[in-house]
């Protein structure tokens, strides 16, 4: 959870107090999966997303926070207090400023990061507070954070406003920038799971949190078969739907769990969680990954 080719995660956190929100530029953090620091470089050399970034932080540096202020709710100390300690908590841990978090009105369990490196915001939908335990709601939070901590943010707000508003930018921008976009996303996600991980230091509570967001109902929670989840893996593998994942943003779900047990294994989040000083290398636990998240081949 250090910086690279280090575990001193106390002395990583005191270089990181008072640091603003984007978290530098995201190559130091040594629990980052490599996939993700690769195509985010190689990408950034793209002519096409290059237009399309700019494009679209442009607009939400105009209308998207004020947006926000009209429709949703503003967490803070004095403004659901229970939720800002929980960012405050996952902050810490990562070693970031802390975030702003708004709570808006949706059905759908979901949260976000949009913004800027320098200037980002999370937003959690009401329905994720009322599904989610404390504990389950830390990882959430805590993978938000290392979007931000990554600093992902400004890619991710290129996607909401290109999958909203594509019309407004010439097609062989938008085609090109969204398929190296999502690309890059599944891999952030694997990045960020880890986050939530860290933060939470319960792999129990981090795996059950990605398994509500494949259920969505409070009478099903308690009876799921995880092993049983984690199988649908392997029963897709031959299908040609697999395809269909070229374009998601984020990675089926139960691959996201099984990478996640994989990070769950290595010498970083053990020592982390004080689970002992042995476990695997983050270069074993990203070729074990590799192998889990890959779409063709």
């Amino acid at each position: 959870m250090a910086q690279v080719g280090s575990l001193d995660f106390k002395g990583f956190i005191e270089r990181r107090k008072g640091q603003r929100a984007g978290g530098g530029d995201g190559a130091g953090n040594a629990y980052a999966y490599v996939s993700d620091k690769n195509t985010r470089l190689a990408f950034e050399k793209m002519r096409p997303v290059e237009l399309a970034v700019t494009a679209a932080v442009r607009l939400f540096k105009t209308v998207g926070k004020n947006e926000l202020l009209g429709h949703a709710v503003k967490v803070g100390p004095t403004q659901f207090p229970r939720v800002h300690n929980l960012a405050v908590h996952c902050a810490e841990t990562l070693g970031i400023a802390t975030p702003t978090i708004y709570i808006v009105n949706s059905p759908t369990l979901n949260a976000a990061t949009y913004g800027t490196n320098d200037d980002s915001f999370i937003m959690v939908h009401s329905a994720l507070v009322d599904h989610f335990t404390d504990d389950e709601l830390l990882s959430v939070i805590g993978h938000e954070c290392g979007h931000i901590h990554n600093s992902h943010v400004v890619y991710l707000t290129a996607m909401h406003y290109l999958t909203r508003m594509a019309s407004v930018f010439v097609k062989w921008i938008v085609g090109p920038a969204m398929l190296a976009l999502s690309g890059w996303s599944r891999r952030a996600e694997v990045t960020c799971d880890r986050a939530g991980l860290l933060c939470a230091k319960s792999l129990d509570v981090s795996t059950r949190a990605l398994t509500k967001l494949a259920l969505g109902s409070t009478k099903l929670y308690e009876e799921l078969n995880l092993e049983a989840f984690i199988a649908q893996h392997d029963e897709g593998k031959g299908g040609i739907g697999r395809f269909a994942e070229f374009t998601a943003s984020h990675p089926w779900l139960p691959k996201r769990v099984l990478a996640l047990r994989a990070f769950a294994e290595s010498e970083l989040y053990k020592r982390h969680a004080g689970l002992g000083s042995s476990g695997i290398s983050m270069e074993e636990v990203d070729e074990k990954v590799h192998e889990v998240i890959k779409i063709w081949g």
